[in-house]
């Protein structure tokens, strides 16, 4: 770095790097690079390359999101966005961050759902509303209902559909799973929580709403609710698909089985793991 501006970041880097390290992060100094491009609204590179000068608003937000960033919070939580298919969702506490992993599952709903094609989708426990709003945006012929139980998670999802523009296809409910659902759907699909209760998590996710990542003592408890719901929800020949725990693939693929599916095909992420069942009714 260099210029006149530059040792008053340096100095708001070198900070925030040591007050980063003992929190376990992997990378302290990107962590601060990130804040405070985050605080002075540019980006890394013009953090690098020719950085604002910082105004005492600016360091004292940085520092406020550093203290935050020291306990794990986070990082989605700290800017109030999250990137989900190369679009911005607005996320905080109280709602969970979406995930990568959770694309595969938008992508292989999109295979299923044929662009020139009327469909009835449910999106079970939306949360942002991500996975309902991609498939909305990406489809507009389909009908997409997103439900969640979190007033909360619904307030997120409904500022995320006005802020990406979605259209008349798209509406969110309050709801405990399917019920309260009218109808039958061609589509029925779901990120449900899977982590079971004592089973060791990243520190960050332990900020997220319990409801939305952990499912009784072992992991199973939403699935042997929804499967069965999703059965009776769907129209013949329709589809459920599911992310889930690589671990407990086989437990979900047998739950499915009892329920009237074919288990048509375990689809892998990026890390080769089984990540979304894709089940046929």
């Amino acid at each position: 770095m260099g210029g006149r501006r530059r040792p008053a970041v340096r100095a708001a880097l070198e900070e925030g790097r040591l007050l980063l390290a003992p929190s376990g992060l992997e990378d302290p100094l990107r962590e601060a690079e990130l804040l405070l491009a985050h605080a002075l609204g540019c980006d890394r590179l013009t953090l690098r390359v020719d950085p604002p000068e910082p105004s005492p608003e600016a360091l004292a937000l940085y520092r406020s999101l550093l203290l935050r960033r020291a306990r794990r919070e986070p990082y989605a939580y700290l800017t109030g966005r999250a990137e989900f298919r190369s679009r911005e969702f607005r996320v905080g506490p109280g709602v969970l961050v979406p995930r990568p992993e959770t694309e595969h599952l938008v992508e292989e709903a999109l295979r299923l759902l044929p662009p020139d094609r009327a469909a009835r989708v449910v999106d079970v426990g939306t949360g942002s509303g991500c996975i309902a709003l991609s498939v909305a945006l990406e489809r507009p012929r389909a009908e997409v209902i997103g439900v969640d139980r979190s007033e909360a998670a619904l307030g997120f999802a409904r500022a995320n559909a006005a802020a990406l523009g979605a259209g008349g296809n798209l509406s969110f409910v309050a709801g405990d799973l399917l019920e309260g659902i009218i109808g039958r759907f061609g589509l029925v699909l779901s990120n449900p929580p899977y982590v079971a209760e004592g089973e060791e998590v990243d520190p960050e996710v332990l900020h997220e709403p319990r409801e939305a990542l952990f499912a009784g003592a072992d992991g199973m408890e939403v699935y042997r609710r929804l499967v069965p719901a999703a059965a009776a929800a769907l129209a013949p020949g329709g589809w459920l698909l599911l992310e889930v725990s690589p671990e407990r693939a086989r437990e979900v693929e047998a739950l499915a089985r009892a329920a009237g599916f074919a288990v048509e095909e375990a689809l892998r992420d990026l890390a080769g793991r089984e990540r979304v069942l894709r089940l046929h009714k």
